[in-house]
């Protein structure tokens, strides 16, 4: 195939794309075909935590590719049988049982979902709103935005959206001093009027990622747990964003102190992008028959050879402490902007994952200010994404977990730079959409 054959006006893609064409990277430094260097402030989809190409990882996928590219998961393989060990290891220590037949996040979190519902007979599943827990169609349906739901003529059932703990947007217009926690005690009106009655499982983001960056109020979690368990609920942690190092800890379960009944993983997990998604359970929970949740790239050998190396990178002295140090440094840094200029509001995360408020003068949302400024961010040549999928007002932000307090100086130095862009007459606004 000559792929130069083809003709520069013609566009396959079903899809709008960008015409910025990417074409090298190494570190948290991505490259177009110009030339010009740019921060990846998003680790590529949230799942490069360990940066471009990182040698030691890309070798671990190449050896498993020279050794066996692929095996059925009818049989056992040694990258597959370690990655179990592994996980069940490393992860909160009533999760004893590891599900590798997931290829993503999206299928390990309607698998977890399979288990709960086929363990406790029950159907219901409570997400919270601004919740993006995966984009098949199942997922769709039970997404905390309408958004996912709005094109499609018809959806699964069974899906009951709660509000969220966002607390400087409190949906019941409370304050975290005193508010008795009313994101958990009311859930049971939900229950009671929104639901069938019969409830299998609350499925949550630790810090709701694409709905904000937005992180509970302590003492959140452990008031949902008990929810739960006083219920006959499972509650289940989708830490396909939130695991592998991303909040400073290993989980953000143990950032949190809450160990959930189900936990599913993906993105981060092969430290590169390879695909790999995973379901880790306690050993009460195991019983779904493995030919009810199975797909043919699910537990990929190069994908569980790439990840049995990141967890040992992860493991590696001073690594998570780096983390936490170098997202601390990143987030005094940008909570400092917002007394330079009055667009920038709460700068919020958890180790290396951290949201921007972008607001009016009166502090609310400003959806045009945000798009604006993820404009000149890209100028700058500094990727982030908007929340919400360009439609929110919160800067998203995911540095690979190699960053170094140089790169994170960097960083700030050009998120600066695009804020004074944006205050110039010149600059154009986009319009709301």
């Amino acid at each position: 195939m000559n792929i130069s054959s083809y003709l520069p006006e013609e566009n396959p893609f079903y899809y709008p794309i960008s015409p910025i064409k990417m074409v090298k990277g190494k570190g948290l430094r991505i490259y177009d075909e110009q030339g010009k260097e740019y921060l990846d402030c998003i680790s590529g989809t949230f799942n490069l935590i360990l940066g471009y190409n990182h040698p030691e990882v890309l070798e671990a996928a190449k050896q498993q590719m020279d050794d066996l590219m692929f095996a059925s998961s009818t049989f056992n393989s040694i990258p597959v049988d370690a990655l179990a060990h592994a996980l069940v290891a490393i992860s909160p220590a009533n999760l004893t049982k590891a599900h590798l037949r997931s290829p993503g996040g999206s299928i390990a979190n309607e698998g977890a979902i399979r288990i709960a519902q086929h363990i406790t007979g029950k159907r219901d599943v409570i997400t919270l709103f601004r919740s993006h827990i995966g984009q098949t169609f199942a997922m769709a349906s039970v997404s905390g935005f309408s958004t996912h739901r709005t094109p499609f003529p018809n959806t699964f059932p069974g899906g009951v959206q709660v509000p969220s703990p966002y607390c400087s947007r409190c949906f019941y217009k409370q304050k975290p001093s005193d508010c008795d926690l009313l994101c958990v005690t009311r859930i049971d009106d939900f229950i009671q009027y929104a639901s069938t009655g019969s409830v299998a499982c609350i499925l949550v983001e630790p810090i709701l990622a694409v709905g904000g960056n937005i992180i509970p109020p302590p003492g959140y979690f452990e008031a949902l747990k008990t929810f739960c368990e006083q219920r006959g609920i499972l509650l289940i942690f989708d830490e396909c964003q939130t695991g592998f190092g991303r909040c400073g800890e290993m989980f953000a379960a143990d950032y949190f102190g809450v160990s959930p009944h189900i936990m599913t993983i993906a993105k981060g997990i092969s430290g590169i992008g390879l695909p790999i998604g995973a379901i880790l359970t306690e050993e009460r929970l195991t019983g779904l028959d493995k030919l009810f949740h199975g797909f043919t790239n699910g537990g990929w050998l190069p994908a569980a050879a790439a990840a049995l190396k990141t967890i040992e990178i992860l493991q590696r002295p001073g690594f998570l402490a780096n983390v936490r140090q170098v997202g601390q440094q990143l987030l005094n840094g940008l909570q400092a902007l917002s007394a330079k200029f009055p667009f920038v509001g709460e700068a919020r995360g958890a180790g290396l994952m951290i949201g921007v408020e972008v607001v009016t003068l009166e502090n609310q949302p400003d959806n045009a200010t945000a798009l604006a400024l993820h404009k000149a961010l890209l100028e700058q040549g500094l990727i982030v994404r908007i929340s919400e999928h360009g439609r929110g007002n919160v800067v998203e932000m995911r540095p690979a977990l190699i960053a170094t307090e140089q790169d994170i100086h960097e960083i700030l130095e050009r998120f600066e730079a695009a804020c004074q862009a944006i205050q110039l007459p010149s600059f154009p606004v986009p319009l709301m959409r």
